[in-house]
């Protein structure tokens, strides 16, 4: 069931999300060559203390997980597509690095994710996260009262599939709320004018992931969380939280 959210819970949640968005950008800055993906998680870990907000990251299992999630960020690197597990393994010259980072505030959730590159860039790998972020822009210009969730699924896939990128099978966005993961489900791909109809007060995340490749196809790790590309290629992630106004739609995660 979708739970529309008053304004007043919106104003709340976009409290929740400017969090996140300082999560992003503490990480991003400390994302350098050498340091490890467990020290990000320490860098994220200290914005939250210092916000007064907990992690709905942190101990979440869904029904595919071995165990509970460990961290308060994921750090997905290079063909890691989404859930990376932050552990010891340091970021190199040229790494491609995703982070996807959550908030609780004062019981509202926020959810949002960046791509980028440590040191010297691959033009590959920039054209890949311009295309995540044209694609998650594309998406959001489409959530608008009157339109329905297809419109946001096949505004998001156009533009990945125009660009030549695979999007991965069975995942996508979600509604988010008092939990981070609320209906409806947000495909990534889809066909214009289905699904349901999107009111104000809705509010979701809205988050294109990219296989370089081209290909779909992606296979978890041993650790049971990261999803890794089949192909091998590189994956970009981008996100944001956005509020569905009859104004427009308000992205929430925004710094």
């Amino acid at each position: 069931m979708v739970q529309l959210k008053t304004d007043t819970s919106i104003e709340a949640m976009r409290e929740a999300g400017r969090v996140v968005a300082q999560i992003l950008t503490a990480v991003r800055k400390a994302a350098t060559v050498d340091v490890s993906l467990r020290e990000l998680d320490e860098v994220a870990r200290e914005v939250l203390r210092d916000a007064g907000a907990g992690s709905p990251f942190l101990n979440y299992r869904p029904h595919f997980a071995p165990t509970p999630f460990p961290a308060v960020i994921c750090t997905s690197v290079n063909d890691a597509i989404v859930h990376g597990i932050p552990t010891d393994q340091r970021l190199r010259d040229g790494d491609l690095v995703s982070i996807d980072a959550g908030a609780t505030l004062d019981g509202w959730v926020g959810d949002s994710a960046v791509s980028f590159t440590v040191g010297r860039a691959r033009p590959a790998d920039t054209r890949l996260i311009d295309t995540a972020f044209a694609a998650l822009d594309a998406g959001i210009a489409a959530a608008v009262v009157g339109n329905r969730i297809g419109d946001i699924a096949h505004a998001i896939g156009a533009v990945c599939r125009t660009a030549g990128y695979g999007i991965p099978e069975g995942f996508g966005g979600h509604g988010v709320g008092r939990s981070m993961h609320e209906d409806p489900a947000v495909p990534n791909e889809g066909r214009p004018g289905r699904g349901m109809p999107l009111r104000h007060g809705m509010v979701l995340a809205i988050e294109p992931m990219l296989i370089g490749g081209g290909h779909d196809a992606l296979h978890p790790d041993r650790d049971g969380w990261t999803l890794r590309t089949s192909d091998g290629s590189r994956a970009a992630h981008a996100e944001h939280t956005i509020a569905i106004t009859d104004a427009g739609p308000r992205v929430l995660t925004a710094l």
